[in-house]
């Protein structure tokens, strides 16, 4: 039986364990054992400094024999840290199907080994093993993966001078800033290409006027010119390691 002792799940307190797991593998399987459905709650979690993500993952295995049992149950980082299920559940649909699902808390502002650390964000995968009685198995190690990702903001946009006279110039500004996993603070995200967007008064629609880029402390600064009534705003698409973010609306009317 293909069972690794290292891979037996924990289920209560959350545990991230830094460099200690093994780095992702091909899946494997023997027999006719299959995983026919593993689905995640959210396929991208937006974590920031205070509130924990809740994630579900729920996995169905079947083979001729009967499934005899799931074990690893565990979330594996970009950075190669562990976290555990802190809960599990299991059924027997069938004789030959067994369905579980597990529930994980992403915490940032942990005081022990368990928090979240910037580098953790991006891709991370789930590790899991599939045995059947009749000794076939399947291990998951790097089909199915998802998202974890350090929240991003935008400040209120700020557009100036209001009203304004059509065909003048407006100075608006912003900032952007992201979830500091390190220091459980939001911090500037400098050199990040952001876009200021406009909707016209009485439309639903937000275009792209210009990609501004941050300076050094995340801040946004630029000027367009005010042919129409209407809103101004920042919106970032985010990043492999970042959330998208997009800023309150400033109203501006012409003279």
């Amino acid at each position: 039986m293909h069972i690794r002792t290292a891979a037996v799940a924990t289920v209560g307190s959350l545990a991230l364990l830094p460099l200690l797991a093994p780095t992702a593998q091909a899946d494997d399987h023997k027999g006719d054992i299959v995983f026919t459905s593993v689905a995640f709650s959210k396929t991208t979690v937006n974590v920031g400094i205070s509130e924990p993500q809740e994630l579900t993952v729920t996995a169905t295995a079947k083979d001729s024999s009967g499934i005899r049992m799931m074990v690893g149950l565990k979330l594996v980082s970009s950075d190669s840290r562990i976290q555990y299920a802190k809960s599990s559940a299991c059924t027997r649909p069938t004789s030959t199907t067994m369905k579980c699902t597990w529930s994980y808390s992403l915490e940032p502002d942990r005081t022990d080994y368990a928090d979240l650390r910037n580098s953790s964000a991006g891709t991370w995968h789930l590790d899991l093993e599939a045995s059947a009685y009749d000794g076939d198995y399947y291990t998951l190690d790097s089909s199915a993966t998802m998202k974890i990702k350090r929240y991003a903001k935008l400040a209120t946009t700020q557009a100036t001078p209001e009203p304004v006279s059509k065909g003048k110039t407006l100075t608006v500004t912003g900032a952007l800033t992201r979830a500091d996993w390190n220091t459980n603070t939001y911090t500037g995200f400098a050199g990040q290409k952001v876009a200021l967007q406009f909707k016209k008064s009485g439309t639903s629609t937000y275009t792209t006027v210009k990609t501004v880029t941050t300076d050094s402390a995340g801040k946004l600064r630029t000027t367009a010119t005010a042919n129409a009534s209407g809103t101004w705003r920042w919106h970032f698409a985010g990043t492999g390691t970042t959330s998208s973010a997009t800023a309150a609306g400033d109203g501006v009317a012409l003279r």
